[in-house]
């Protein structure tokens, strides 16, 4: 098969001029996400039933395609089998409000995951309940997590989450309540709801007063980070991250790692980091060029359901606003190109299902690769080596195969075949 022509897209990119290539990673950006943390949420979320890491798969086909050198591609499509990445954060947030609320019920030590998980503080748990609005996937990993632990579980999704995500978290025991409205009414309705009853919102977005359970969210996802760390070959660390943006907390937990890790960018140390959003929801975009979180004037109404936010976690823009270098906005169909090419198993790449959200990063990619001003200001060359995250698989089967004109399992059953 001959190397794709890859499409044009209109796109608009903004370099961050206070992202500071010779900085290190702050003590006061620790106080957010730190490894120190992340390798407690690491322990914990191990002794889980059926961890494991998800696969870092090399991508020679597409990397050629893109007139790079090479592409790695962090597959979250199996994460204990909930289809994405948020099934590290939410469900590590609910374990930690469980545990504390444990400790000041009780008076005894922080129980560890696996006690709450062996039953041996019911009691206490069975009387909680946890609530939070999604898109789909990180309500079913706040939803997982509540049965998982043994506490009760109310999630929130707007009008136009389809009816295959509703159905996926209301099968993990919780109430399911759909609003009118946007998914940033679905936060706002939650959060009042959940003061009157009396409710924890576990939510994946820091708003003013609200910052400790969106940083154990996103301490959870760095435990995806540590394993590209570890799984990537030795000694190689990639020149760019091309990674999707939503309201911030996925983009800042794969930063804050490699940044505290490797050190500084102009030190050959952490990749240039581009986050990339839908052009109908670009709140990272418009916070960058305004200097300050800014809300997005779009409508939301994007393929990429899960990137549907217009305001950003404002703790995971403390991150961002340092150390994310550019900020990259893509149109839908450029998302629909990258997750037809992962199917196709290009240039003899095996093939592999990507949900529409989760191919954020690599469109970004793939679309400035296109565009010969764009290559040039990113520093795409043919020594270039890029690290995407597939952050979910096809958590909504139907439109997957809409999309892509095949199932997720038929591509899986191709990926399978002997080369």
């Amino acid at each position: 098969m001959a190397d794709p022509v890859l499409e044009r897209f209109a796109l608009k990119l903004h370099r961050n001029r206070l992202a500071d290539p010779a900085a290190r990673y702050g003590d006061d950006l620790k106080s957010i996400l730190s490894l120190a943390r992340g390798a407690a949420a690491k322990a914990e979320i191990a002794s889980w039933p059926r961890y494991a890491p998800t696969p870092l798969i090399e991508l020679p086909g597409l990397a050629r395609a893109a007139g790079i050198s090479r592409l790695w591609y962090k597959d979250e499509g199996g994460r204990f089998g909930l289809g994405s990445f948020k099934a590290l954060g939410g469900a590590y947030a609910v374990y930690r409000y469980l545990a504390g609320e444990v400790t000041k019920r009780t008076g005894m030590a922080l129980p560890a995951a696996a006690d709450l998980i062996a039953g041996q503080h019911r009691n206490v748990v069975r009387q909680i309940a946890v609530a939070t609005a999604t898109d789909g996937n990180h309500g079913r990993s706040v939803a997982w997590g509540a049965g998982l632990f043994g506490a009760r579980a109310v999630i929130y999704i707007h009008a136009t989450v389809s009816e295959g995500r509703r159905a996926a978290i209301a099968a993990y025991g919780a109430e399911v309540v759909r609003i009118a409205g946007n998914y940033d009414d679905s936060v706002h309705q939650v959060a009042a709801d959940a003061k009157r009853a009396g409710w924890c919102v576990i939510s994946d977005t820091s708003y003013p007063g609200y910052r400790d359970i969106p940083c154990d969210v996103m301490q959870g996802y760095t435990v995806m980070t540590e394993e590209v760390m570890t799984q990537l070959p030795n000694g190689v660390r990639p020149t760019h991250a091309f990674i999707q943006g939503g309201v911030g907390g996925l983009a800042a937990a794969v930063l804050a790692p490699l940044w505290e890790s490797w050190g500084a960018r102009e030190a050959h140390g952490r990749p240039r980091f581009v986050a990339v959003e839908p052009d109908r929801a670009d709140c990272l975009y418009v916070s960058a060029v305004a200097g300050q979180p800014t809300k997005s004037a779009g409508d939301l109404e994007t393929l990429m359901a899960g990137l549907a936010a217009g305001e950003v976690s404002l703790a995971a823009w403390d991150i961002l606003a340092r150390g994310c270098d550019d900020f990259l906005v893509i149109p839908d169909a450029a998302a629909v190109q990258a997750m037809r090419l992962l199917a196709q198993g290009i240039g003899g790449d095996r093939p592999v299902v990507g949900g529409e959200a989760g191919v954020g990063g690599l469109a970004g990619l793939l679309a400035a690769a296109a565009d010969p001003a764009m290559r040039t200001t990113l520093g795409l060359d043919a020594d270039a080596s890029v690290l995407v995250i597939g952050s979910e698989g096809d958590t909504d089967t139907a439109l997957y195969e809409k999309i892509v004109g095949r199932s997720g399992d038929d591509v899986r059953r191709a990926a399978a075949r002997p080369a």
